[in-house]
């Protein structure tokens, strides 16, 4: 619709809302409960998935450095975490490719799984031959494999 997109909320409303969804949810899982999300949601899941004590994290699209920022990474956290974690990355992402990433101390809780020539949104360059579809489904794969589902 055009217009202008708004920022989003601030890191500590973010994760104030993570605390009340997992407040509720929580009591309603019998089993092993995994938080995570796309971009900045992920960010913010991995931010709390240790203080919850979750079972598991997925990220997809992980903003490892902000927009045209590679030189100030938001990585500290991730060398600590001690929730088992799964990332899904484009090699191509804009927001913390291959190589940016490899330069990076992560946490040995944390698994990396890689897009062919993927970008942040998981698409691939049409000339990798696989679509998007094709990446989303390999994301579901390793997702559920991760899960154990």
């Amino acid at each position: 619709e055009g217009g202008s997109k708004r920022p989003p909320n601030p890191q500590a409303q973010l994760l104030a809302c993570w605390r009340e969804v997992y407040a509720e949810v929580r009591p309603l899982v019998a089993g092993r409960l995994a938080v995570g999300g796309k971009s900045m949601g992920g960010r913010m899941a991995s931010l709390i998935a240790d203080e919850l004590q979750v079972d598991a994290l997925v990220c997809l699209g992980y903003p490892f450095y902000a927009v045209g920022k590679p030189e100030k990474p938001r990585v500290a956290h991730l060398a600590e975490l001690k929730t088992p974690a799964l990332i899904i990355q484009g090699e191509r992402d804009a927001l913390g490719n291959r190589e940016s990433v490899a330069g990076y101390t992560l946490s040995s809780a944390i698994e990396l799984h890689w897009l062919r020539t993927a970008n942040h949104d998981l698409k691939p360059l049409k000339v990798a031959g696989i679509s998007h579809d094709q990446c989303l489904v390999e994301s579901a794969q390793v997702i559920a494999r991760f899960l154990r589902i």
